[in-house]
Formats: C-alpha cells, structure tokens, sequence
C-alpha cells in the first residue's frame, strides 16, 4: 500500500506540472563561462534561488515525498528533500545556460520523481532487487530480462546528462582511448585503472565517450562496484543499468566481522566471474584501484586523487595473465568531483546525503602502461599506474577549472 500511495502522489505530481521556463528565464539568459565555473564549484546559490516554475517543481517533489513518507519512513523525508532540492536546483543552473529542454522544471521534475520511485521499488521491500556476483545491464528485454522493460542505462544517463557542462566538458588522451577500445574490438582485454571521484562516475564515463563517438564501446564497460552500490536504495536502479562485478571493498569488509566470511566468498564468486569475462576476451574493466572515491582535502581545499593499492593492481595484472589474452593496461583520470560531492569523510553505512551541481567534468586516458616482467617490473608497474593517473589528473583538473589542481608531489 506505502509504494501504491507513493507512486499516485508523484506522478499526479510529474505530469499535472506544466512549464513554460522561456518565459520567465528571458530576461536572465547567460552568464560568462568563468563565472559559471567558480559559481558552480564554490557556491550553492541556485538552490536558495529559485525561479518560479523550479520553486513549484520542487514544491510538487517535497509534497509527495512528505505525503508518502511521514507515516511509513520519516527518517528518509529529509535526505529525500535535500535531494530534491540539488536536483531541481542543478536543472535550472544547466537550463539558464544551456536551454535544455532536459533541464526544464518538468523535465527534471520527472527524472527527479522516476529515480525516487524506482529507489523505492527496486531498492527496498519484497521487489528489492538482487545483485549477483557479476551483473549484466537491464536494456529492457522483456524476453531476456523476465520481463524488464525499463532500459536502466539509458535512464541513468539521462538523469545525469544535463548536468555536465557540454561546452566545458573534455574528453583528453583521444587517441590512446580509441586504441584501447580497438584493442577490446579485437578480442584482446582492456583494464582501465581510474581514480573515482562520485556516484555518477560511469554515467560520466558512458556520456563522455558518446561525444567522443565511442557510445556503444561504452555500453560495454564493466565496472567493478563495491557493496553501497548495490545496497543503497537510490542507487540501486542506476547500479541496475550497468555491467558489473559486485565485490566488498577492502575498507569495508571488516565493518562487521561477523559478515566478514560471507564477504570473502562473495569475493572469490566475483574474482572467479571476472576472469570468465577476461577468457572470453573483448572485455572492457573500470576499477578504481583506491577503494573508493577521492575526498576533498580540508586544509588545501583540493582534491587530490586517493593513493591507489598495490595489491589490487596485482590482483587484476595477475587475472590478465590467468586470461590467456593479451590484457591492456591504462591509467585513466576522472574530474566529476563537482558534479556530485561525496562527504568529506567515509563512511561505512549507506544513505548518504546527495548533492548535485551543472558543472564541467572530464576523463583523460593516458598511455597503455607495460606489464611483462618479473618481481621488480611488477613493483615498477604498479608505481607508474599511479604516477600516471596522477599526473594525467593535474592536467585535467587544469584544464577545467584552473588553479584547484592539487600539488604534484
């Protein structure tokens, strides 16, 4: 009953609303590139001011958020409402510059109301969803999917896609990424060692690679996920879209000892699912040898990129070589920090406070790093992984917004 209830508030809601955003939006059009940078990064402006038809789209969002939840979840109204507020305030950022007909305050408001219904009926109670060791991206087969007919990717893109800034953006290291994606074309493996800065990291990855004209290259990626993603309820459906290998990350498998045991064999289910993937050849990885996102430095006010762990590149240099394929070896920066802050710290649990900003974001693929060689080789691959992301990373945060790269050290 809680779920039938929230569904009828929120789409009365998402499809009574009707905006007309020229009309009020005409006379306050654009605003210098420069200043729409440091706004976005340094500020939360839009979100204490409104326009009109965003104001009663958010007000529609937090009516039926309250309406469904103060009697059954009362504890989840406030992060819901900061999350529609973020988002609401984000879709006029990227319409004022951008007129978007995506970022229109129906538009979003639909997104907004989608993501919040399917974060409830995939997410928690009896259809919560199940994720196994490895997970193939719901497209909306009925036949193949039992009977899905949401095409999960495509979603999750396009609830993110209005908020990179599409003039700003970058895609860096074009030529070693098509040579990479030629590689996977050729059965042979490809193994991307990224830094990972937000929750929508391969929603950033997936829409980058379509302005580079390599979108259906990036349907293919399989991203190695650790548990909030496939247990936290908002992030379920967007976890649901892509291809992934589920494991526990080495920071929180000992969260709780009494699970640890399941934990490990999870793992070995996944490393064991991986490496069916790699023998198979043609298989395209993103995993983020950090164990988790980047976080803002409190003293510098930077963001440098999280210190990568050796023994996860071991790991997957030595699934490589159990392939029996020729398995490619490539640093890969990402900038999408902005885009979605995480918390300053880390924590264990999920349900973490979403924010949302219309800002810049980047990758840059850098060289493919060799990866023959005994004892000595392997120590020295490891170390220039992350030289190079780190590097790479310099260069992209330079490129997008000037003066906030972190020292290289």
């Amino acid at each position: 009953m809680f779920r039938l209830a929230l569904l009828a508030l929120l789409y009365t809601t998402a499809t009574a609303f009707v905006a007309h955003p020229q009309n009020a939006l005409s006379t306050s059009r654009r605003f210098s590139t420069a200043s729409t940078q440091a706004d976005s990064v340094t500020t939360k402006e839009a979100s204490s001011d409104l326009l009109p038809e965003y104001q009663q789209a958010l007000d529609k969002a937090e009516e039926g958020v309250t309406a469904a939840l103060k009697e059954v979840k009362p504890e989840l109204i406030q992060p819901l409402l900061h999350f529609s507020k973020e988002y609401i305030s984000a879709s006029q950022a990227s319409f004022l510059k951008t007129e978007d007909p995506m970022s229109s305050p129906m538009a979003a408001l639909k997104r907004l109301m989608d993501g919040v219904q399917f974060g409830f009926k995939f997410g928690l109670g009896p259809e919560k969803f199940q994720f196994g060791a490895t997970h193939d991206a719901l497209r909306g087969d009925p036949e193949k999917e039992d009977g899905n007919e949401i095409d999960f990717y495509g979603w999750g893109c396009d609830f993110f896609r209005s908020f990179m800034d599409p003039e700003e953006s970058a895609v860096l290291g074009i030529e070693n990424l098509e040579k990479a994606m030629e590689q996977a074309k050729a059965g042979e493996n490809v193994v991307f060692f990224a830094n990972h800065q937000s929750e929508a990291d391969p929603q950033v990855m997936s829409i980058l690679l379509e302005r580079a004209g390599l979108g259906e290259e990036a349907e293919k990626i399989v991203y190695v996920a650790g548990h909030k993603v496939t247990t936290d309820p908002l992030a379920v459906p967007f976890s649901m879209g892509r291809n992934l290998v589920c494991i526990h990350s080495k920071k929180h498998i000992d969260a709780d000892p009494d699970t640890k045991g399941l934990k490990n064999r999870q793992n070995l289910a996944a490393m064991s699912g991986m490496l069916g993937k790699l023998k198979e050849g043609g298989c395209i990885l993103w995993v983020a040898p950090s164990g988790g996102r980047d976080r803002r430095d409190l003293e510098t006010q930077t963001t440098p990129i999280a210190p990568f762990d050796s023994k996860t590149i071991d790991m997957f240099r030595l699934m490589g070589s159990k392939s029996k394929k020729p398995t490619h070896y490539y640093p890969l920066a990402m900038v999408s920090y902005e885009l979605c802050p995480p918390p300053d710290f880390v924590e264990a649990g999920v349900g973490e406070q979403r924010n949302f900003r219309f800002v810049p974001v980047g990758i840059k693929v850098g060289e493919e790093v060799p990866s023959e060689g005994g004892l000595e080789a392997r120590q020295t691959f490891n170390q220039n992984v992350f030289e190079a992301t780190k590097a790479d990373y310099f260069e992209l945060r330079e490129e997008l917004f000037p003066g906030t790269a972190p020292p290289l050290k």
